[in-house]
């Protein structure tokens, strides 16, 4: 393995622990957007489009999975459909969720994401066939999971009990701020992969890549399964 390949491995691995490490792994928020959630009143657009934003942006289960979903993936057009159905998941359920005050339990919900987070590593990897000779359907597969992260979503919001004016608004503004983060970070992902794929080294970065994707997925699930144990 290559020094420059040892380097990026050991970037990857410092950002997960941080990111492990970070208060907001728990299911809270920062305080002033907690401070806004706990005294909003009526249709409030714009801070609702900049929560879900800020939210997807610092997601970092959200973007391991995106990431895991786009790293194999060429052609615009295929981008474009797997991100589509993801969004349309967590659209589904983050409305829904909401408004018909779904109630699930939030570490719970949150284990499932890092499952699918591990799901896509294994899946980058050639697990699937590998170990059991069959391959999941991908689309149905990054569907499905997109519904437990728009619970996932859902589960932030339902913790203020939201007023029920302007509700439905705001929670539209939200859902189209998270779109904004989201193909905001995955324009930045897509730069690095696609600079890395003109590298004689991006399949071995690929392996490693990946590997430490499964390893943040499961961290992530033995948090949650934690905090719910604990809870």
């Amino acid at each position: 393995m290559s020094s420059q390949l040892i380097s990026v491995s050991r970037c990857l691995l410092i950002a997960i622990l941080v990111m492990v490490s970070l208060e907001s792994f728990a299911h809270g928020v920062d305080d002033n957007t907690r401070t806004f959630l706990e005294h909003n009143e009526g249709i409030q657009f714009a801070p609702f489009l900049y929560i879900g934003a800020k939210h997807m942006l610092t997601g970092y289960d959200h973007l391991l999975f995106l990431g895991g979903v786009v790293f194999f993936l060429y052609r615009s057009k295929d981008i474009l459909l797997y991100v589509t159905l993801f969004t349309l998941g967590h659209s589904i359920t983050l409305l829904l969720g909401v408004l018909s005050d779904l109630q699930v339990n939030a570490y719970l919900i949150d284990a499932i994401i890092g499952l699918s987070v591990v799901y896509k590593g294994f899946d980058n990897l050639g697990g699937f066939r590998r170990w059991f000779n069959c391959h999941p359907n991908t689309q149905w597969a990054v569907l499905i999971f997109g519904l437990f992260h728009g619970l996932g979503l859902a589960t932030k919001l339902q913790d203020f009990e939201l007023p029920s004016e302007g509700l439905i608004t705001n929670l539209i503004a939200f859902n189209l701020g998270v779109e904004v983060g989201q193909f905001a970070a995955l324009a930045i992902i897509l730069l690095i992969i696609n600079a890395w794929r003109k590298s004689a080294t991006f399949e071995r970065f690929a392996v490693a890549t990946n590997t430490l994707l499964m390893s943040a997925g499961f961290m992530l699930i033995g948090y949650q399964l934690t905090g719910f144990v604990l809870l």
